[in-house]
């Protein structure tokens, strides 16, 4: 391509001038403020074109490069209309919110700082000391403990139950898991733990056959009985319990597992006692919602995401460990060239480098700075509330409606259910109507997915095929319900028919059932 057809100057690496980068970021901002204005105008979700993602995916190399101008025109052009999708206010799919503007700037802040947050005595260091400290005072955690900003819950667990192995009984770090004298170690967690939990002890050498899938109740939360039963079993089997891993809101249906009598279990046991809060741990800052998170503050360790239900910018992941020195021995290493003399001014009050995986570290802590600084703990508290209120409308609504079933209780902001024709109600769990209704939810999630009106995601509750609706979002108002299982019924409207049926074997046979 000519210069000449290039939109506006090019700069070599480099400085670029004031006033040409004060333009570029006005014009970014302008962007910026443009696409959060518009989301409620625009699908919940729609797929990347074929054309656009084969030019994002093909685009050679470029040798002399564009200028920013003609970036931020491609940029709205090709990458603005096709989101994640999360900042909608009928984006109910995952456990993704849209970020608050203010947390939005804390970012931009701190790339422009670019600071590598590794510890030290540099502004970043002090702000995440303050930033993990007002997070241990939300959730009732001790102000001793030890904490670290991580990537997100997957990171956050696999830091804690590396923390955790260390108490093996012999030196892990140095001698590995493969030692004369050690014993096969086992860690419990629910049959509705996060993904992360068996990832990680992948990565940490124990295993998913480490893992011991304890049942659950009619709400989906972890069974104490059978956690204890478990354990004995595995002891009198010689195996080594490790640690539980209990879920403050699972990602699969909100539940809150009984903290407080895990806590007893594992205290008795000595067990390691993990949390993962990822999703709900924050909803105990609501004094509504408290009491349900009874026992979190036991925790040996404890994982929340301020990405999730505080609302900033991805990435934010924290992990909390009761034992501060535990962090340190787990993963402290300090090579020549990271070596300080006890005199030097650049030896700050903290490393974080020594407390988790990564050396070269974002400043994350800013973002949250900004958010708590702004809002405050009751303006959280109020935005928690409400997305639990809006799951308790929706659930509301899908029980008063002859053709919507509800599949699991709402605990906190997740509604999971099911669209049922009004004559499959009264034999909804007979097999073959059981495959029908699967096959007809997953259809029907399908085609919501395309038409964009909302955004839902899938699951699977005890065989049954359910429609997820995970609600994080400031944006969402009470007739966003509405709206979307109106769409939800009016494609199960046009999708069940008797030719459907009939691939079933259904038809006239369950109608006159």
């Amino acid at each position: 391509m000519a210069d000449t057809e290039r939109i506006g100057p090019r700069f070599p690496i480099g400085d670029m001038p004031e006033e040409e980068f004060r333009r570029l970021g006005y014009a970014a901002v302008d962007l910026m403020t443009e696409y959060l204005a518009g989301i409620r105008d625009r699908p919940a979700w729609q797929p990347v074109p074929d054309d656009v993602g084969a030019s994002l995916i093909e685009e050679p190399v470029p040798e002399a490069g564009d200028a920013v101008d003609k970036l931020l025109d491609d940029f709205r052009r090709r990458i603005l209309p096709y989101p994640y999708g999360n900042g909608h206010p009928r984006w109910w799919g995952y456990v993704a919110p849209s970020p608050t503007p203010v947390g939005i700037l804390g970012q931009a802040l701190a790339t422009a700082i670019d600071a590598n947050a590794w510890g030290g005595n540099q502004a970043a260091t002090y702000v995440e000391m303050g930033v993990l400290d007002w997070l241990k005072d939300l959730l009732g955690y001790p102000r001793e403990s030890g904490g670290l900003l991580v990537s997100g819950g997957s990171e956050a667990n696999l830091t804690a139950l590396a923390i955790a192995r260390g108490g093996a009984g012999w030196d892990v770090r140095r001698r590995g898991l493969t030692v004369p004298e050690a014993r096969p170690l086992t860690v419990y967690a629910s049959r509705e733990v996060h993904s992360s939990i068996p990832k990680a002890l992948e990565l940490l050498g124990l295993g998913t056959e480490s893992l011991r899938q304890v049942e659950v109740d009619e709400g989906y939360r972890m069974d104490v009985a059978d956690l204890e039963r478990r354990v004995a079993e595995d002891r009198a089997a010689g195996y080594l319990p490790l640690a539980v891993v209990a879920s403050a809101g699972t990602v699969n249906t909100g539940a809150i597992d009984p903290l407080d009598r895990i806590a007893a279990v594992a205290r008795r046991e000595r067990l390691w006692f993990h949390v993962d809060g990822a999703y709900g741990g924050f909803a105990a800052l609501s004094p509504a919602l408290r009491a349900r998170f009874a026992g979190m503050e036991q925790a040996d360790s404890l994982v929340v995401d301020p990405h999730k239900w505080l609302y900033v910018p991805f990435a934010a992941g924290c992990v909390l460990v009761r034992d501060a020195a535990a962090m340190e021995r787990t993963f402290a290493t300090t090579p020549a060239y990271l070596h300080l003399p006890p005199d030097s001014p650049y030896a700050g009050p903290a490393f974080f480098s020594d407390r988790g995986l990564q050396l070269s570290r974002e400043f994350q802590a800013l973002k949250i700075w900004f958010s708590l600084r702004h809002h405050g703990r009751q303006a959280y508290a109020a935005a928690i509330e409400h997305d639990v209120q809006m799951a308790q409308h929706l659930s509301g609504l899908v029980e008063e409606a002859p053709d919507f079933e509800l599949l699991a209780p709402v605990e906190l902001s997740i509604v999971c259910f099911r669209y049922v024709p009004a004559d499959l109600r009264v034999i909804s769990e007979r097999e073959d109507v059981r495959s029908y209704l699967n096959a007809l939810n997953e259809r029907i999630l399908s085609a919501l997915q395309w038409d964009g009106t909302a955004f839902l995601s899938g699951t699977q509750l005890r065989g049954r095929t359910a429609l997820r609706a995970c609600i994080l979002n400031f944006r969402s108002a009470l007739e966003d319900a509405r709206i979307m299982l109106d769409e939800v019924r009016e494609i199960g409207l046009r999708m069940d028919h008797t030719d459907v049926r009939a691939e079933f074997g259904l038809g006239a046979a369950a109608k006159a059932a």
